[in-house]
């Protein structure tokens, strides 16, 4: 394993024992409210577990406005494709930690905004994920204006390595603000 990799391993380890601290109870709704999110139809977004920002209250909200959502469901290679979800809790199966929709896999093209967890993010967008790739390898894949969500002191001045495969977040989210980072 190289250095890069050594590293952002332990700033994994840290950046979860700090989140492990916090008061979970957060919301993120009030990102529903910028610009973006007006005109956009289809949402990529995810079900959250364990310490990552809690997505249930978001995703309600985004279906009961008449957005579209789709959530990732992982690939054996650990790549994601996306499949419509309605809401309905029996059209999710469980995949390891994860809870995965059920259904036909859907065109990333569609996909306006991309709604992604993070560990860390750092002023210039790039985000610090659990380690696996995939998100920075299905972001790669489409145009949507991807925004990552943290909780508050997530957004850091503190270097960690960047790869040539991560891919930059257009903006992040605390429970509190909205940070937009420049292309």
């Amino acid at each position: 394993m190289d250095i890069t990799n050594l590293k952002k391993q332990e700033l994994r380890k840290r950046f979860r024992s700090e989140r492990s601290l916090r008061d979970l109870a957060e919301s993120w709704t009030h990102i529903l409210t910028s610009v973006e999110f007006e005109g956009a139809k289809t949402i990529a977004t995810y079900i959250s577990y364990g310490d990552e920002p809690q997505t249930k209250d978001l995703n309600a909200a985004l279906l009961k406005s008449g957005k579209k959502l789709v959530l990732p469901r992982i690939l054996k290679d650990k790549d994601l494709e996306w499949v419509s979800w309605s809401g309905d809790s029996s059209k999710l199966a469980k995949n390891g930690k994860t809870l995965e929709p059920i259904g036909e896999a859907i065109s990333g093209e569609i996909i306006e905004i991309a709604i992604v967890p993070a560990l860390h993010v750092n002023r210039e967008g790039h985000r610090l994920g659990q380690g696996g790739g995939s998100y920075d390898r299905a972001l790669a894949k489409i145009s949507a204006w991807r925004i990552g969500l943290i909780y508050s002191g997530e957004l850091t001045v503190e270097p960690f390595p960047v790869e040539p495969h991560d891919v930059k977040l257009s903006a992040v989210a605390t429970p509190d603000l909205i940070v937009r980072f420049t292309n």
